[in-house]
Order: structure tokens, then sequence, then C-alpha cells
């Protein structure tokens, strides 16, 4: 059996390989993601336009703590968007930010993300651009 953060980095290796057909592996049907219900398929739309958004988008964890059932981690993004991002006009333009996520596992599987994005920190970047 895997420890989780092992768990926690296959899962951000399948994200990163956009294999969406094994997301299911780490993700449970029930998905919560910031108090909504997404369920698998709505989980898997979200991160699929994500990559549509942000073609080199790349998930790294820049920082993670592991305490089961609960991870948390800061994921470090370097990446640019082709449109708007998060409401903000990027076309283009390179932006590094971080996003603070928590997530729940059940089952050895993903069953509630909670998500904030530094919104702030790529407005700055983009309004100095």
């Amino acid at each position: 059996m895997t420890s989780l953060p092992e768990r926690y980095e296959a899962y951000l290796d399948c994200l990163n390989a956009q294999e969406w057909g094994r997301l299911g592996e780490y993700v449970a049907d029930g998905v919560h993601h910031n108090g909504r219900k997404l369920g698998l398929s709505g989980y898997r739309e979200m991160l699929i336009g994500n990559y549509e958004e942000i073609p080199d988008l790349s998930f790294k964890a820049g920082l993670l703590v592991c305490e089961a059932p609960r991870v948390a981690a800061r994921l470090d993004f370097d990446c640019t968007p082709k449109g708007d991002f998060l409401g903000v006009p990027a076309n283009g333009r390179r932006v590094s930010f971080a996003e603070n996520v928590f997530y729940e596992f059940r089952g050895g599987k993903i069953v509630t993300v909670w998500s904030v994005v530094d919104k702030a920190g790529i407005e700055e970047q983009l309004k100095a651009g």
C-alpha cells in the first residue's frame, strides 16, 4: 500500500499526463469541489477545461503536508493562459502563481477539494507586464 504523499504525487502525475481515463483511480465518484458536488465526470470536465485554457499547465507541489485523511498542498504554477484566466486578461502572457488546496481522502480517493488560487498575484503580474 502506498503512503498518502505517494498517492497524492501519483494523482498529480495523472493530471500532468492528462490521463483522464485513470482519474477515477484517485478521485471518488461523488467528489465535491469548493462546496459543490461535481462528481467524477464534472471534476474531469473542470480539469480538461483548465488544460484548454492553459495548454502548458503543470501541477507541481511546492509544499505538501499530509495528515490522514487530509492533504494540504501549495501548488506552484508557471504557465501561459491563452485568453482570460479567472477573469483576468492573460492573453498568452506567462504568469507564476500558487494555489492552496486541501483534500480529503476516503478509501484512497479524493472525496473533497477546497481550493484558492492567488488571483491577486496574477492580477499584479499582468498589470505590471
